[in-house]
């Protein structure tokens, strides 16, 4: 695993000083290098890391939502609540719908396997989006009319929403039943996400203000909280639904809220941490991403992604609309919902392990989707960032 590691540094480090002169972002350059280390290239990534590749790729998704709520006041959101609101789930259902009646006629798969492509494919990374929309919140560009902050709460409930969304297909496929409960318990999972985070961070704030310490240790204790939520998820699965991932968001959100002073102080901390996270996150995405699987399905695949951006590009403008944005920052808001990557390769394979027909296909097109849409949507916010948005002075 060490070698694995060396590599993993070396080689992301070599592309990313190469691509950075084209303008291309940091994460093309470290999903190239997991492409070109993984299992389906020359195989230089140790089995034990890949074994694991899960649960680092959930800790990189913790460091992500920490700093992104330590950075979001929730005062902001009250601008564009109403937004954030339906860009959580508006542009995921009609993409999920969408995709469901074009994968049947272009693949000839059943509409539940087509809902439960949909579902794979309509997720937001947060992974790509919510550093950028963390940046320019430091920049304080498009944060006057509280845009990158609309962005980021939505698209972290987006990922609940779509992942509770493609259990109940995947249930409909394997079981041919469906309960209603499941859709109504989506808001309890949000509600004890975020309740749970509150407590803990009110809690933790105590803690801080009471006992000196370093804060570096007052981030090992964060981390240490985090991923006990996480366990917690994965321990009531099936019993109480509960995102710890919106329970993280939280607990940022409370610390910036009760103690701003600490909450800057860690933000530099957790951006430290994220330096190498974020290789780590895309090497071991770019090590699922199998090129042989990705000729089978044909130009067919590349039309239905391509439509499927189209058609958010409506659901997007249908979710801003009457907002105080104008054409420029809707766009954005639109480039910012392109990127796809941390759901697709973690759910992607799921369908074929367990044996549904259209398996194959759905992994093809989650693989493609992540080829596409990442690089693109990253680019399209780096480079249209200044154009779109207004700095506040």
């Amino acid at each position: 695993m060490i070698l694995s590691l060396g590599l993993i540094i070396l080689l992301g480090l070599c592309l990313n000083a190469i691509l950075v002169k084209f303008r291309i972002p940091s994460l093309i350059a470290y999903i190239l290098t997991g492409i070109l280390l993984g299992p389906y290239v020359i195989d230089m990534l140790d089995p034990d890391l890949l074994n694991i590749s899960a649960d680092l790729r959930r800790i990189a998704l913790i460091v992500i939502l920490l700093r992104a709520g330590l950075t979001l006041d929730i005062k902001d959101l009250k601008i564009v609540g109403r937004g954030a609101i339906l860009l959580s789930f508006l542009p995921a259902t009609i993409e999920i719908i969408a995709v469901a009646f074009l994968s049947t006629w272009l693949f000839s798969i059943s509409f539940v396997e087509g809902l439960i492509l949909g579902s794979v494919v309509a997720a937001v990374s947060p992974a790509v989006v919510v550093p950028r929309m963390i940046e320019l919140i430091e920049k304080k560009r498009g944060t006057k009319k509280s845009i990158p902050q609309m962005v980021l709460a939505a698209s972290s409930v987006d990922d609940i929403y779509v992942i509770v969304l493609f259990s109940i297909f995947i249930q409909l496929q394997l079981t041919q039943t469906f309960y209603i409960i499941d859709i109504l318990l989506f808001p309890l999972s949000i509600i004890l996400g975020v309740l749970s985070g509150i407590i803990i961070g009110i809690f933790l704030v105590r803690i801080f203000k009471k006992f000196h310490m370093r804060d570096t240790v007052k981030v090992l204790i964060i981390f240490g909280v985090a991923f006990i939520l996480s366990f917690i998820e994965d321990y009531l699965t099936g019993i109480i639904p509960y995102s710890s991932l919106l329970g993280v968001l939280a607990l940022g959100i409370v610390i910036l809220k009760t103690y701003p002073i600490l909450a800057e102080r860690l933000t530099q901390k957790f951006s430290k941490i994220w330096v190498f996270s974020e290789m780590l996150l895309f090497v071991l995405i770019g090590a699922l991403v199998n090129l042989s699987v990705i000729k089978t399905i044909g130009i067919s695949s590349v039309v239905l992604i391509v439509l499927a951006m189209i058609i958010r590009f409506g659901s997007v403008f249908i979710s801003t609309f009457k907002l105080n944005l104008n054409l420029k920052e809707r766009v954005f808001v639109f480039f910012s919902y392109l990127p796809k990557a941390t759901v697709q390769a973690a759910i992607g394979a799921i369908p074929l392990s367990l044996g549904i027909p259209g398996g194959e296909i759905i992994l093809g097109i989650s693989v493609l989707s992540i080829f596409i849409t990442a690089p693109a949507g990253a680019i399209l916010i780096d480079l249209t960032q200044e154009k779109l948005l207004t700095t506040e002075n």
